[in-house]
């Protein structure tokens, strides 16, 4: 133990010591690329280098020690030797390696890996998780920041708007709403949904506490049709960033595979987070952890979905309901503790919430209206009805409802708006 805690503080003070303006300059660096596998292997290979205006992230938390996340990405410093950057995040890639189509064909995602633009040459690390959860290097490629084959060409160039502006974006969460599938006439109403969707959030707590560490910005941004495609009826619509309903076959799931359009067009500000608003009635939407969030404009469900998808894209909260179909097999393995803070196996308990539960609550918790308002260990979550638990009966994460985060779920918003912020 005591070596374990004294690596913890190695590792905390080199963190420290790493100074924003000793390796990186104030732009960022954009590293696409293709990631490749089928259910259980994956492949990495570099598509293109993009420099990008803004910086949009922290100067100061450069290195993520959040253990969440399907991948990671780490850069390291070749002169010094000192990992400089690293981040965590999840893609629609791994999402699918749990469909059944995983299981009989490979298949190719581009992906995408933002970091402050650095002064020296690195080496940039790729890794991925195992069954286990545990990081696996994949792959390594090294970049001269001299390199004359970095584009700056932005492909989609637009204004961008204040919607919240509350400071430096150093030192707060950047929230960036990209419109999808509003024509140029429609630009209004997207500035107009912007508000609207921006007091949906700042209604709900812990963010309406914390609204003064946010800055919201939107782009303008028209596409040529309004709307989205719909596969199911023929739907094709010229849009933007190319979203669709029946995303994986599932008729809600609204995302888009088009992420190098997401990123040509998010480049018009600095962000954290990205979110893509897409102008439908019809009740839809998606987010992945550190990649992107999805929410459809007009459905009358809208400020649910907005603030449940955000949870997930911002916290990595995982879904606590278990009966609504999904097209995910055994998305969760029962042997090992999921990632996700807000959900358990009870594997290994005490790594999630076990702090906040009272000495006379039962573990597992039974489903029973005495233990209504109190948190515990509740049997059915992340899509399944038995061998997953959540922390309450009922969440914002779980059921259509607003303003209703159980507490493990707030303390997991909190503690990622202070590491954005702090």
């Amino acid at each position: 133990m005591k070596l374990i805690i004294a690596f913890l503080l190695l590792h905390l003070s080199l963190s420290a010591q790493i100074k924003f303006e000793d390796y990186f300059v104030d732009k960022t660096l954009r590293i696409d690329y293709f990631h490749t596998g089928n259910h259980d292997s994956d492949f990495y290979s570099i598509d293109e280098l993009k420099e990008e205006p803004f910086w949009g992230g922290s100067k100061k938390k450069l290195i993520d020690n959040n253990n969440i996340g399907s991948f990671k990405f780490q850069m390291y410093d070749l002169k010094s030797g000192n990992q400089i950057f690293s981040h965590s995040y999840s893609a629609l890639f791994d999402e699918w390696q749990t469909t059944a189509e995983a299981k009989s064909t490979f298949k190719t995602f581009s992906e995408t890996v933002i970091a402050p633009f650095p002064k020296n040459k690195i080496k940039a690390e790729f890794y991925s998780r195992d069954k286990k959860n545990t990081l696996v290097k994949k792959f390594e490629y090294y970049i001269d920041p001299a390199d004359y084959f970095i584009s700056t060409e932005r492909k989609k160039e637009y204004k961008n708007f204040q919607v919240q502006y509350s400071g430096n974006s150093e030192e707060k969460v950047d929230i960036v709403i990209l419109p999808e599938g509003y024509t140029s006439g429609e630009m209004n109403k997207f500035k107009e949904d912007c508000k609207r969707f921006a007091g949906y959030l700042f209604n709900v707590s812990p963010f309406k506490e914390n609204k003064n560490k946010f800055n919201v910005w939107g782009i303008e941004a028209p596409s040529e049709n309004s709307g989205t495609d719909i596969p199911h009826d023929s739907i094709w619509e010229k849009t933007l960033l190319n979203t669709t309903f029946y995303t994986f076959n599932l008729e809600r799931y609204l995302m888009t595979a088009d992420n190098k359009s997401v990123r040509d067009l998010a480049a018009n500000a600095p962000y954290d987070q990205i979110y893509i608003l897409v102008n439908t009635a019809l009740y839809g939407g998606g987010s992945i952890y550190n990649h992107y969030s999805v929410c459809a404009s007009d459905n009358s469900y809208s400020e649910f979905i907005f603030v449940h998808e955000f949870g997930h894209g911002f916290a990595s909260l995982a879904d606590e309901y278990y009966t609504s179909d999904i097209a995910y097999e055994d998305f969760y393995p029962l042997d090992v503790e999921p990632l996700d803070p807000n959900i358990t196996t009870l594997v290994n308990f005490k790594s999630k919430w076990k702090d906040l539960v009272a000495d006379s609550i039962p573990i597992p918790t039974p489903d029973e209206p005495k233990y209504e308002n109190i948190v515990g260990a509740f049997e059915g979550g992340g899509y399944m009805p038995k061998g997953i638990y959540r922390p309450a009966m009922d969440c914002t994460m779980k059921s259509i409802s607003i303003d209703n985060f159980c507490p493990v779920c707030k303390r997991a918003i909190r503690k990622m708006i202070d590491f954005y912020t702090e």
